[in-house]
């Protein structure tokens, strides 16, 4: 799939808002979860409602994660949250926002946890990757939760 980031075996970023047809595509290549980082209040009219996009994963076998992230309300409880319903999902997972940036920052987030990373190695590890994790007060967020939690 074009314009995704593959962070780890279980992790894939994509840097868009999938159609339809490429939800349907991911489930044909194997993904077996999608995650959606975008509010409701961001929907442009070319993307799918939470509600719509819930729909189509599930017709396509896809567990489906919807777990709104706003930059102005990102919090340790709002990541901790999502952290143990991604634990929960079945490999590999497709997540997205509309860019990517949101997506992959969640991501990180996850998976330097999982795996003992501090929060230095991690944006690394995003950026070898491919993956943009956004303004640096984010990349700043990232780093000190990562940091917090892996002490």
């Amino acid at each position: 799939m074009q314009d995704t980031v593959n962070i780890n075996d279980r992790f894939t970023i994509a840097k868009f808002a999938p159609t339809s047809e490429q939800i349907e595509s991911a489930a044909r290549q194997g993904f077996r979860s999608i995650i959606n980082f975008q509010t409701g209040e961001e929907v442009k009219a070319d993307h799918m409602t939470p509600d719509e996009e819930a729909r189509v994963a599930g017709q396509a076998g896809l567990k489906y994660l919807h777990q709104p992230v706003d930059v102005a309300t990102l919090s340790d409880e709002l990541v901790d949250r999502f952290r143990s319903k991604a634990a929960e999902l079945p490999t590999p997972v497709l997540a997205h926002c509309a860019s990517g940036k949101r997506a992959a920052a969640m991501v990180m987030m996850h998976v330097a946890c999982e795996e003992g990373m501090d929060g230095d190695t991690a944006i690394a590890t995003a950026q070898d990757s491919g993956a943009e994790i956004g303004s640096s007060e984010i990349e700043h967020f990232v780093k000190d939760y990562i940091n917090r939690r892996n002490a």
